[in-house]
């Protein structure tokens, strides 16, 4: 969320190990957590991506599609009704059904989201009869039922706790993420943690896009990643959703929470109304599982909206919650810190929330 200025008080009585003194004030560091208190997933391996593909051998008897409006969307259902994807038109993220996982970050808070949802991303946006395309049946076949990293897996990746990953050359793609920073000037008044870590500062490598431009990373926010800049990671970089080099270069994912909110990449689930606090949308039973979620947190950012996130699912008290990239805990969490990671009710988070997008 580059850019993003947050005015809001500090928070008392938060989970944290130790107060850092600097330029007269107290902030917070935010990494020292309990030993064990990792956050994990559990049931399939898919934060190691040792599960396997599963998809060649379902049953195709019996699986009928259907059509659901707000926003236009094909349903696939099994012979049993049992909901097996769901393809929204002009979005490229399909929400697939596949084997039970748990997430949970126990450092963080105390919710957790049992889920049989897979989000991952089709090599074209849908469109009403998309299903009888080779591309998508090719697509499919490979898919379904694949315990394959998914996005969420990717998400998970880099949260406190998650083990460092490299690739054939040896660079370090996951892996705990920093938020960036600390803040020289940070106060009560400023951001404890500097903003504008981009994927390519986690990676430590230069990123040519498509547009020419090259993305240098800055050592000073190595293996860092803001809001904006951690879904970069996880839907670009990861899972191969184009990237714009700013809010105004290029076509695919912007650079910052507010461009991302106002692309006209994918569809608006909650279109945006206005940024002032009238505007909270209350249709939040239309969001889905991978969906981007639209923030407005600072008065001072005017007409920007200022934190993005992406919906997780619905926790096992029935709540719906998000994960993001936030100052308050150093990075990637869906933990409580800093706010409750709840999209309904009157939480901190729910109140600020503006639009979402699925892409």
């Amino acid at each position: 969320m580059a850019g993003k200025k947050k005015s809001r008080p500090l928070l008392s009585g938060l989970a944290v190990l130790g107060l850092v003194a600097a330029s007269g004030y107290l902030t917070l560091e935010l990494r020292e957590r309990e030993e064990g208190g990792v956050t994990e997933v559990r049931n399939v391996g898919v934060l190691n991506g040792a599960g396997k593909q599963a998809g060649a051998v379902r049953e195709k008897t019996g699986e009928r599609w259907s059509r659901l409006e707000n926003p236009a969307r094909s349903v696939l259902r099994g012979a049993d009704g049992q909901v097996m994807a769901v393809l929204t038109d002009g979005a490229r993220t399909a929400k697939l059904t596949g084997p039970a996982r748990t997430f949970a970050e126990p450092a963080s808070t105390a919710s957790k989201v049992s889920t049989t949802d897979w989000v991952r991303l089709m090599p074209e946006p849908w469109a009403k009869g998309a299903e009888k395309e080779k591309w998508f049946k090719d697509w499919y076949a490979e898919y379904a039922g694949s315990e394959e990293d998914d996005v969420f897996a990717f998400a998970f990746q880099y949260v406190a706790g998650a083990p460092q990953r490299k690739d054939a050359k040896g660079l370090a793609f996951a892996g705990d993420a920093d938020f960036g920073p600390l803040n020289p000037s940070g106060g009560p008044n400023a951001d404890l943690r500097l903003e504008q870590s981009d994927f390519y500062d986690y990676l430590g490598t230069p990123y040519p896009f498509r547009d020419g431009t090259v993305g240098v990373p800055d050592t000073a926010r190595a293996r860092s990643l803001d809001c904006s800049g951690y879904l970069r990671m996880v839907l670009g970089y990861r899972a191969r959703y184009p990237l714009m080099s700013s809010d105004r270069s290029g076509d695919g994912l912007p650079r910052t929470a507010n461009g991302m909110a106002r692309s006209r990449q994918g569809v608006n689930v909650l279109p945006l109304t206005g940024v002032a606090a009238q505007n909270r949308p209350t249709a939040i039973d239309q969001l889905q599982p991978g969906d981007l979620v639209f923030f407005k947190l600072d008065g001072r950012t005017g007409q920007r909206l200022d934190h993005v996130g992406m919906v997780l699912g619905h926790d096992t008290e029935g709540h719906l919650i998000f994960v993001s990239s936030r100052e308050e805990v150093n990075g990637p969490t869906i933990g409580d810190v800093g706010g409750v990671s709840r999209l309904d009710g009157n939480g901190y988070y729910a109140k600020t929330l503006r639009s979402a997008k699925r892409l």
